[in-house]
């Protein structure tokens, strides 16, 4: 869940938009975090945690901290310093892979889904509600049975109410006390539960993207004190108690080697030989998504995401073992989904 509004930006504008957008689902087009910035951020925040614990790391004998070197650039500079390390007993490297040097590349064994809207919240004249919809319930695994009118359910209500700009008639549905008991055992703080509502999918993109945060911001001529002309820029951002969900695929690294070497991770105490052990390398970022946050805008107050859970489930193959993880994410809370 969002502690502060989300910035993951696309690196340009949309027409008739903000200058800086923020990125989107193409068919939906509702805001999403894209896998590979959660995987960056998974890879730095880690490689951060090995750093604290392991500061006196060496490889062939010489030093080779896992904090920047493991966490960025997979090749060397031209003074031969950085880039990974790609050894088989790296937890960083054998995780999030590792950029092809002499001896060959690696993949890494987690992959990490986007992260999609579970909840966004929206400005009613009752106060805040939390809007879902069918296609964001299936990304926890639920199916809603009927198709949705142009309404808003939600319990409480019988007046027409306010969703931002939008107004829409409010109605119930036989299905939203089932839909609330799912979302519970996400660990939802008890006024996000408490005020959950649907619309069909096709109202949910336009009621996101009518409800985006939209700041301002401008470059002061330090000897005027005044805004320096030209230097006026506006870009958006998911409100802060957005919640996301995704999903990290975590294989067995018993069926994976290094330079013809098995992989041979300790985690806390522990071989890491099984896909549940992957993911409790990638869970020590966790606890630095919620201090130092994701996406762009860090100094500006975005960015700060609190897991609020994470689960798994085992699937099998006759051929590999993979544990899939889903973890949900928003402003003051993050979910997960198996």
């Amino acid at each position: 869940m969002g502690l502060d509004p989300i910035h993951v930006g696309t690196g340009g504008a949309r027409l008739g938009r903000v200058d800086l957008s923020i990125v989107r689902d193409p068919v939906t087009q509702v805001p999403k975090i894209p896998g590979s910035s959660l995987a960056g951020v998974y890879r730095s925040y880690a490689a951060l945690h090995w750093q604290e614990i392991g500061p006196q790391r060496q490889v062939g004998n010489q030093p080779k901290p896992y904090f920047p070197d493991c966490a960025g650039l997979g090749q060397p500079d031209a003074q031969g310093r950085g880039g990974h390390c790609g050894q088989p007993s790296c937890p960083i490297c054998t995780v999030f892979g590792f950029a092809s040097n002499r001896g060959g590349g690696f993949a890494g064994l987690a992959a990490f889904s986007d992260a999609h809207v579970l909840l966004f919240p929206v400005a009613t004249r009752e106060g805040p509600y939390w809007v879902t919809c069918p296609d964001a319930l299936r990304q926890v695994g639920y199916d809603l049975k009927d198709e949705l009118k142009d309404a808003f359910y939600c319990d409480g209500e019988k007046r027409p109410l306010n969703l931002g700009w939008i107004s829409l008639e409010v109605s119930r549905h036989d299905e939203l006390g089932n839909i609330k008991t799912v979302l519970r055992d996400y660990k939802l703080p008890g006024y996000i539960a408490s005020r959950i509502g649907l619309l069909s999918d096709k109202l949910f993109s336009h009621v996101v993207n009518s409800n985006l945060e939209v700041r301002t911001s401008v470059s002061i001529d330090p000897s005027t004190g005044a805004a320096r002309e030209g230097a006026l820029f506006s870009y958006e951002a998911l409100p802060r108690t957005t919640v996301l969900v995704w999903k990290v695929t975590c294989r067995n690294p018993k069926h994976f080697q290094i330079g013809s070497q098995n992989i041979c991770v300790q985690v806390d105490g522990n071989k890491m030989d099984l896909p549940e052990r992957v993911f409790e390398v990638a869970k020590k970022g966790h606890a630095y998504l919620k201090c130092l946050g994701i996406g762009g805008m860090g100094t500006r107050g975005m960015g700060r995401l609190w897991v609020l859970h994470s689960s798994a489930e085992a699937k099998r193959d006759t051929s590999k073992n993979v544990s899939s993880r889903a973890e949900v994410t928003a402003a003051p809370s993050g979910p997960a989904s198996s």
